[in-house]
Order: C-alpha cells, then sequence, then structure tokens
C-alpha cells in the first residue's frame, strides 16, 4: 500500500517510505518537510491508510488558506451565539476527525495565538469549542507538513518552538523532484496509469524520459502531473520523443493554439527549420502571433469571433495581441 502511493525508486524515497513504516502504529505526531509540490499530502495520506485508524476520517487543512479570525472556530468548532453570525453550533475539525488522522499543511503560517491552542490540544488530548465552556476529549493523530524552514521561523520570533518539537515528534523530509531524477520515469508510469480508462495513452520514449529527468522541476511532483495530463490531451495514443517534451515544458499557452495549425501534432516538429542558435521559445512565440494574426484576418477584425476560432477566452486574446503588438492595419479590420 505504501509504494502504490509514494512512488519512486531513489534512496530518498526509499527512505521516505522506511520513516513511514516507522511511523504507521505510532501515536506520536509527524512533521513532513519538503518544497512546495512535492508530495506531502500523499505521504501523510499514506501514514493513515497503513495505519490502524484507516477505517476512520483523515481530514485535512492548509492552516494558511482560512483567515485567521476563523480558523479557530474552523479546527475547536464553537457555540451558538459565540460570536457575531454564529448562529447554530458547529463542530470543528478537530473532532470531525475523532478517531482518525488530522493532516495540518502549511503549519509554519499558523498564527501565533492558535499555535499556543494547539498545543494545548496536542498535551491535553481535548478541545473546547469557542464560546464552550466543557472540555471535549478527542483521539486524533496529527500530521503536519510546511515548506518553510522552522527553525528559522523560530529564530525570526515566527514560530514556537515548543510546539516545533511537539509537532516533529517523527520527522520525514521530502527533497525536491531535481534532486532525484531517477524517480521520474516511475511517477509518469504512475500518472500515465491514472488517465481514464477508454482514452488514449501516450508513450514516452526513452529519450522523452531522460528530457524529463534532467529538467529542474521548480513545480516539483505536482508540476510533473500536469505535463503528463497535458501530454495525455495533445498527443492521446502517440509516441512522445524529446522535441515533443520541449513543447510540454514550454509556455502552456502557446502549446493549445500551436496544435491548432496541424492535423497531426508531430508536424509541430516536421515542419521546422532546425538551424544553429534555433530556439524553440522564439519559434513558438513566432508562431503564436502568426496565428492571432491569421484568426482575426479570417474574422475580418472581430476579436470575440477570432477568440473562439482559436479557442481561448477573448480576454486572453485580447492580452496576447498586446503582447505581441499586433496593430490595427495587421487586423485588417473590415
Amino acid at each position: 500500500m505504501i509504494s502504490e502511493l509514494v512512488i519512486g525508486d531513489s534512496e530518498a524515497i526509499s527512505s521516505v517510505r522506511t520513516m513511514i513504516r516507522f511511523s504507521i502504529n505510532a501515536r506520536a505526531s509527524v512533521m513532513i518537510t519538503g518544497p512546495s509540490g512535492c508530495g506531502k499530502e500523499v505521504v501523510a495520506q499514506a501514514i493513515h491508510r497503513a495505519s490502524p485508524r484507516n477505517e476512520q476520517p483523515f481530514i485535512a487543512v492548509n492552516s494558511g488558506a482560512i483567515a485567521a479570525d476563523l480558523i479557530e472556530s474552523e479546527l475547536f468548532g464553537h457555540e451558538s451565539g459565540s460570536f457575531t453570525g454564529a448562529t447554530g453550533r458547529h463542530v470543528g475539525l478537530f473532532e470531525q476527525a475523532n478517531g482518525g488522522t488530522l493532516f495540518l499543511d502549511e503549519i509554519g503560517e499558523m498564527p501565533l495565538s492558535l499555535q499556543v491552542k494547539l498545543l494545548r490540544v496536542i498535551e491535553e488530548r481535548s478541545i473546547r469549542r469557542v464560546g464552550g465552556t466543557k472540555q471535549i476529549p478527542v483521539d486524533v493523530r496529527i500530521i503536519a507538513a510546511t515548506n518553510r524552514d522552522l527553525q528559522q521561523e523560530i529564530a525570526n520570533g515566527g514560530f514556537r518552538e515548543d510546539l516545533f518539537y511537539r509537532l516533529c515528534v517523527i520527522p520525514i523530509k521530502i527533497p525536491s523532484l531535481a534532486a532525484r531524477p531517477e524517480d521520474v520515469g516511475p511517477l509518469v508510469a504512475h500518472f500515465i496509469s491514472l488517465i481514464e480508462p477508454g482514452e488514449e495513452r501516450p508513450v514516452l520514449s526513452e529519450a522523452a524520459i531522460e528530457r524529463l529527468a534532467a529538467y529542474k522541476w521548480p513545480g516539483n511532483v505536482r508540476e510533473l502531473r500536469n505535463v503528463v495530463e497535458r501530454a495525455g490531451i495533445f498527443f492521446p495514443g502517440q509516441t512522445i520523443g524529446r522535441e515533443e517534451v520541449e513543447l510540454l515544458l514550454a509556455e502552456t499557452s502557446v502549446v493549445p493554439m500551436f496544435l491548432h495549425t496541424a492535423d497531426r501534432p508531430e508536424a509541430m516538429v516536421a515542419n521546422v527549420e532546425f538551424a544553429k542558435g534555433f530556439s524553440l521559445q522564439d519559434h513558438l512565440q513566432a508562431e503564436e502571433r502568426r496565428l492571432l494574426v491569421d484568426a482575426l484576418v479570417e474574422c475580418g477584425g472581430v476579436i470575440a469571433q477570432a477568440a473562439r476560432l482559436v479557442d481561448v477566452q477573448r480576454t486572453t486574446f485580447v492580452e496576447k495581441m498586446r503582447r505581441h503588438n499586433i496593430s490595427r492595419d495587421e487586423r485588417q479590420v473590415a
């Protein structure tokens, strides 16, 4: 089960799977660290599913996505009339996750005032709703995650040291995808397997995998999944080589419009004259500009019609016109 969720052949991912196995039967809190998009929630889900709590709720919350004045109520609940707008009792996430796992993502963004209350909940294993007087016992396994350097946050006064040590009983660190290129191939195979049954799946050549493995992946595993999904849309049932990978990694807004000009996607490469100093980005930008102008001419300069012709929003089309400095003369308005 762990290997089905945490994909990869690298030593780093093997170590992550080992740490998961150590943690599944423990009650202690887990702290998962790593850059954004590296798969921290996937690791949290793997811990939960392999643990004795797997039949109980797994609830994930982004600590930085909830307004500061609402996060206490969201986590601990509130009683009717406890504040303006509290027209009824609200059961918080801790109570909803009772018996299961609560995943606190982006824990480094939690306000200091709430960090104190979270520490108390961890130590006392009970919560008190906002506006309530009764302590409510909760049995919740806490898994926290962050892409921040919490030691630096502690030094800067942005995170409580005592809370850090209560959360970081079992530390799990996930490196960036760029630091483990040998995981790209297994991840690509996994994401291709997730394409809906009945849809044609692309086949990535060895050269394509090598190019993907050499890429820096600023968006980490999340970005790789997007690229594979894009490959399934633009190259269904086709073999993808290095050239197609370059197109998939290029500016995403260029690729869909570029495909409208070819009966078959491989024509994108076949019709390009390669020469010394060739720039893929410059070529795609020039091709996009030509398509914009051709669409405008075809539609008599009517932007809304031209936008529909190339299947983009009118506002997107106007922004591309501005970016490419397309003049009124080039539009040839009738």
